[in-house]
């Protein structure tokens, strides 16, 4: 070890780049686009640095071209668990006892190749296989994932910096273990940045993980890995295993290694998981350490007194950036009767103006859902929403999937504030909007609070500071990041440290040292430099 103390550079959040018309990073995109468009590449399981190929085998896509196939991947089964397990424990014998400054410059390393040669790369294969625009992909694939592992290193060197107080005559220490075992994680199909954090957020705290993707993302998922070897990152540290959560699941979380699980996916999933894992506490090592972001029923929440203009345009990007499959996105607005018909006019008129189709066309806004599973699910609650006598679309409600699964932004404008699209989480571009009296503004905040189980985002639009506060107050446990005059969604690392509570998670924060703190465990060391030399104590004298 060396005789210094070192200290990592202070993080800066990544500037976004704009793709302007005839811009170099505009023309790298186009290209790697086109290259990606034009190939169809094969996707091993990566256990222990291994390529492993096994007798399942799935198919990456474009959403908006749904017959395009990008890649087949192989699907891992119990045998598999069962080797990246083994290749996890080897690897945390070194791993769990490198240097901390070790550990991060690799994570160091892998921002700075996703600032440069990998970037294009990273944001091509999330627009191809995810369906995002250049923007949504941009602000996801790029800058928020290098913002996670230079701002999460930094994280860590104030973890371990953290030390007690120690009086005269003893030093008294405080060290941050890795986890006794390996670490699970499973990641969504919606955000690339995601799919990078929760396997590596574990990993620069010194654990070994197993990671299982979303099949729907398989494609970006497996460039993230490749990332990951050029940065550096010893073989078996992450071990890449995609798979189905039936074959998979089930042989993780029943295994006596488990430490832990970062998860980000539905409710029900996580739920699920976490009854396994109960019923199979006896046999683990570690009480495993439980991490999960799942669903919202994301709300917007408006006063009087709000700018109609502000208002109209976080509905529009709050609701349908990436299709409306964000968990933080806008699927609910209660909106005052006195600005309703002026925001009416301008909601329907701006959502007209959105453009829809492939992702490499750049005028596009709006783009498909990921699959076939969600342009169902969400068709189903259009349809229901046609048979109610107690809501109305007022713009959008047709779909397609002879091409792309293609379903359009759509308003749906209900008298009854527990509407079914209002209570249950749609994922995907339907916003359903409550109009309430103004003189009932209180009475509907206690409505919004209690409306929904979950609790991951909200905002309030109001000049009026009252009604802020009041807002703010009322709405206290309903959302984990609350926002005033501005969208539900685009939290930033180190800025709005992102996470809700109730059927929203666990609320451990990522982009913060609390997320980074579920990932150790501390021993405190107590040094006494002279030690006594006789058992009894001074009360004991006559």
């Amino acid at each position: 070890m060396p005789n210094a103390k070192f200290s990592l550079p202070e993080p800066a959040n990544e500037p976004i780049k704009d793709y302007r018309l005839g811009s170099p990073e505009r023309i790298e995109l186009k290209a790697m686009l086109a290259k990606m468009s034009n190939e169809q590449i094969e996707i091993p399981l990566i256990i222990g640095g291994k390529e492993i190929r096994t007798g399942s085998a799935g198919k990456c896509v474009m959403p908006h071209d749904h017959k395009h196939v990008l890649a087949t991947f192989y699907n891992a089964g119990p045998k598999e668990v069962e080797m990246a397990v083994e290749a996890s424990q080897k690897a945390w014998k070194t791993w769990s006892n490198l240097h901390c400054w070790e550990r991060a410059s690799i994570f160091k390393k892998a921002a700075s190749l996703l600032t440069g040669p990998w970037r294009a790369v990273l944001n091509a294969a999330t627009m191809l296989n995810q369906s995002k625009n250049v923007f949504q992909a941009e602000i996801d694939s790029a800058c928020e994932l290098i913002d996670f592992w230079n701002f999460n290193v930094k994280y860590m060197e104030q973890i371990y910096e953290q030390q007690p107080f120690s009086p005269d005559g003893q030093w008294n220490r405080l060290e941050q273990r890795a986890l006794e075992g390996f670490i699970f994680a499973v990641t969504p199909f919606n955000f690339t940045s995601i799919a990078g954090n929760l396997p590596t957020a574990p990993a620069i705290m010194g654990n070994t993980v197993l990671w299982k993707p979303a099949s729907s993302a398989v494609f970006s998922a497996y460039y993230l890995m490749k990332l990951f070897e050029d940065a550096g990152l010893p073989a078996g540290v992450i071990n890449f295993i995609p798979g189905s959560g039936r074959a998979v699941g089930p042989n993780v979380l029943s295994h006596p290694k488990l430490a832990g699980i970062h998860f980000t996916g539905s409710t029900a999933v996580f739920q699920s998981m976490w009854k396994t894992i109960g019923e199979n506490i006896a046999a683990y090592k570690t009480y495993p350490r439980i991490v999960g972001e799942t669903g919202g029923k994301d709300f917007i929440f408006a006063h009087n007194s709000a700018d109609v203009d502000e208002l109209n345009t976080a509905l529009v990007r709050g609701a349908f950036e990436f299709q409306g499959q964000k968990c933080s996105a806008a699927s609910r607005a209660y909106i005052p009767k006195s600005i309703w018909p002026e925001l009416k006019t301008k909601l329907i008129d701006t959502i007209k103006t959105i453009a829809i189709g492939d992702v490499k066309d750049f005028r596009n806004f709006f783009n498909a859902v990921i699959d076939r599973a969600a342009f169902e699910s969400i068709s189903s609650y259009i349809d229901y929403v046609r048979e109610s006598d107690d809501a109305e679309i007022i713009i959008g409600g047709t779909s397609d999937d002879s091409v792309g699964y293609f379903i359009d932004p759509t308003v749906v404008v209900t008298s009854n504030p527990h509407f079914k699209t209002i209570e249950e989480e749609i994922f995907g571009p339907v916003l359903t909007i409550f109009v309430y009296d103004d003189d009932k503004f209180e009475e509907t905040l206690h409505l919004c609070d209690e409306t929904s189980p979950y609790a991951l985002t909200g905002a309030i639009f109001a000049k009026d500071r009252q009604a802020v506060s009041q807002a703010s107050r009322t709405l206290l446990h309903s959302a984990g990041n609350f926002y005033i005059n501005d969208k539900p969604t685009g939290a930033v690392v180190g800025q709005q440290p992102f996470g809700g509570s109730r059927a929203s998670g666990t609320n451990d924060k990522a982009g913060s040292m609390i997320n980074l703190l579920r990932w150790v465990s501390p021993r405190t060391t107590k040094e006494t430099f002279v030690p006594p030399k006789d058992y009894r104590y001074p009360f004991m004298e006559e």
